[in-house]
């Protein structure tokens, strides 16, 4: 097939996806993974079917994804589509450069300098240094490697006896604290969630007591991990004074706002992350609130010195790294060694909004999320089941008969709401207590999105509560 009418046909798809999102239709086209796997071919052949067999699959991909790009998609942490973070992705992949070293990125590494640099000031860490990730999970990796090194000084090199740390997180954190755990050797088992108040947000008067309670059985607290945003209700861990109690310990202090950090653009909602400039490392995904394409993750950390240590592998490759270009070669700072330029989309949608426009988007998000709550809260059957900060929205079903499970009532709920895929959420816990969990960081949603989704919410619970079956999907 000629190039340019590969390309032109992939345009045409590209161009119905993206209007497809504001005409009717289903977020997925749903079908439990038994039944999809019996009526879609996805095998590997010998002989290649050729480049026109390609937009057949094209077309099968698009007609069964997700719909991500909806309004009425609102599950995870992220959502929507921005266009010119598009551009920059498809320009990324046309380009297919690695950011290792200046010699193969030059542009795109000034790009990656100018993003850390500002992202760093935002959180008030001018003069650190930082590097572009995988996700907040890697992120907090990171961080806690970091924290290590700066504990037990080359452990790095030497290797270290993990069976003696400890380390400290929310509750409500998210789960790749565990994996990081793992991943820097101290295991599960060392790393100590510290009891929530009633809004998700970690007490420090039960970190302090947890690391007294660590330090009288042995062991070396080296590191706090706090939240800003978290997973399922967006709480913001105090984190001044979290990061008091840390340093007066001598330990590192670690804030995983991956979700939360684009608080930091509005005047009015940074104060939810006060204290940010005290702490010693971040994790910031540009792909969640900020709605860039996946994968956009920012890690930043005050003193560069220990990033460094931390990723000084690099040093040994003599085939990579030269000391004339030593202070633009961004593979000093990453653990990974090929790695895509995911600068040049953050960098061009930035331009292209500037952080005034950022701060319009975290701020409209909340007024969404304000009026979700605020209807939640008016309807009868329906109930908050914690207090909003940001925009999760945190609510159930709740029946007008006696005598129902509630959680039985909404995973049912859920479970046809998803079926149905005229919206997508999430389910969560708290506590015990199943809950639906929407998710405003979509910039399709409008009031009138979230009305039609409460309207749907309610007549699905109805359905169940009055032991009505599901309507036949598949």
């Amino acid at each position: 097939m000629e190039l340019d009418v590969f390309v032109n046909q992939l345009c045409e798809r590209v161009l119905g996806y993206l209007n497809a999102a504001d005409k009717p239709g289903k977020v997925v086209d749903y079908a439990p993974a038994e039944s999809l796997s019996k009526t879609t071919d996805v095998h590997l052949p010998l002989e290649g079917r050729g480049a026109d067999a390609v937009f057949d699959d094209i077309d099968e991909f698009l007609r069964l994804c997700v719909k991500t790009n909806r309004a009425e998609f609102m599950n995870p942490l992220w959502g929507g589509l921005s266009t010119t973070g598009f551009a920059g992705e498809v320009i990324a992949a046309l380009t297919n450069t690695s950011m290792y070293t200046y010699e193969l990125a030059p542009f795109a590494t000034l790009i990656e300098q100018a993003i850390l640099k500002r992202m760093g000031e935002l959180v008030g860490f001018s003069g650190g240094a930082g590097t572009l990730a995988t996700g907040g999970s890697n992120g907090n990796m990171l961080g806690m490697l970091c924290a290590r090194e700066v504990a037990f000084p080359s452990s790095t090199h030497r290797g270290i006896d993990g069976t003696k740390m400890a380390a400290f997180v929310s509750a409500e954190s998210h789960y790749s604290v565990l994996m990081s755990a793992n991943v820097i050797g101290i295991g599960h088992q060392n790393l100590f969630k510290i009891q929530c108040d009633e809004d998700g947000r970690m007490n420090p008067a039960s970190l302090q007591e947890e690391i007294n309670r660590a330090r009288k059985s042995g062991l070396t607290p080296f590191c706090v991990v706090s939240t800003s945003g978290t997973t399922v209700r967006g709480a913001f861990d105090p984190l001044k004074a979290i990061g008091e109690i840390a340093h007066n310990e001598g330990m590192w202090h670690h804030v995983d706002a991956a979700w939360g950090g684009s608080a930091m653009f509005s005047a009015s909602l940074s104060n939810l992350m006060a204290g940010v400039e005290f702490a010693d490392s971040v994790c910031w995904d540009a792909h969640k609130m900020m709605g860039l394409p996946l994968i956009c993750s920012a890690f930043l950390v005050k003193q560069a010195d220990v990033l460094a240590k931390v990723c000084a592998h690099g040093n040994v490759a003599h085939y990579l790294f030269h000391e004339s270009s030593k202070d633009h070669d961004l593979g000093r700072y990453s653990l990974q060694c090929g790695r895509r330029n995911d600068a040049l989309k953050l960098w061009l949608a930035w331009r292209e909004c500037g952080d005034a426009g950022w701060a319009t988007l975290v701020e409209r998000y909340v007024e969404l999320a304000q009026h979700l709550e605020s209807n939640v809260k008016k309807h009868p059957n329906l109930e908050m089941m914690s207090s909003r900060q940001w925009t999760n929205v945190c609510f159930r079903y709740t029946p007008t008969k006696a005598g129902i499970d509630l959680n039985e009532l909404n995973s049912e709920l859920r479970l046809r709401l998803m079926q149905n895929a005229d919206f997508m959420v999430s389910r969560s816990n708290i506590g015990e207590a199943v809950v639906l969990r929407s998710v405003i960081s979509n910039p399709g949603i409008t009031e009138q999105t979230l009305d039609e989704f409460l309207a749907e919410v309610v007549r699905i619970g109805t359905d169940v509560e009055n032991g009505l079956p599901r309507e036949s999907m598949y």
